[in-house]
């Protein structure tokens, strides 16, 4: 998908332009954004958002993973101009209690470092596919490196997150026989 460059932006005197998109739910504005800033710069340095980790800038780490018009993108590839008027979602704003702790659960965490980017490309996963294979598992995270952990305790993590908790079920049955 081919993004539109900017759009309506409103543009000042050097180029700098102000960038209005909903980030998080919430509705965001910044001034004086370089026509080349990357939208991974804009969350983390103009919002506050340091979730989203600045690695490689050139979208081959994904630890920089967000979701832009809920497509997931690499924030360091993405103009901060192409979000204006669009929704942008990052890890901060991600409904992804539920990857986090199987991340937790089955020791995927070691550094840390690759695991924001991790969690939002697993939660994209199982948005579309909520019981993935192995195979499906390792081709959509094939787009994040991680240098701690290897990948099988990733892998674990997912197909943890996939699966049922036991705990849960066993909460919902009991309130289903009530």
């Amino acid at each position: 998908m081919v993004l539109p460059f900017y759009g309506e932006v409103a543009r000042s005197a050097g180029g700098a332009v102000k960038v209005t998109c909903t980030v998080n739910g919430e509705s965001r504005t910044a001034d004086g954004v370089w026509e080349g800033e990357s939208l991974l710069y804009m969350l983390r340095e103009r919002f506050g958002l340091f979730g989203s980790k600045n690695a490689c800038e050139q979208g081959e780490c994904g630890s920089c993973s967000a979701y832009l018009d809920g497509k997931l993108v690499c924030a360091c590839l993405v103009l901060a101009g192409q979000a204006n008027g669009r929704e942008v979602v990052s890890i901060e704003g991600l409904d992804g209690a539920r990857v986090q702790q199987a991340f937790v659960e089955a020791g995927a965490v070691q550094c840390g470092f690759c695991t924001p980017g991790l969690v939002v490309a697993t939660h994209d996963l199982l948005r579309r596919v909520p019981h993935p294979s192995e195979a499906e598992i390792r081709e959509a995270l094939a787009g994040n490196i991680c240098r701690c952990t290897g990948y099988a305790k990733i892998i674990s993590a997912v197909q943890l997150a996939a699966s049922p908790h036991p705990a849960r079920e066993a909460g919902r049955r009991q309130q289903v026989g009530r």
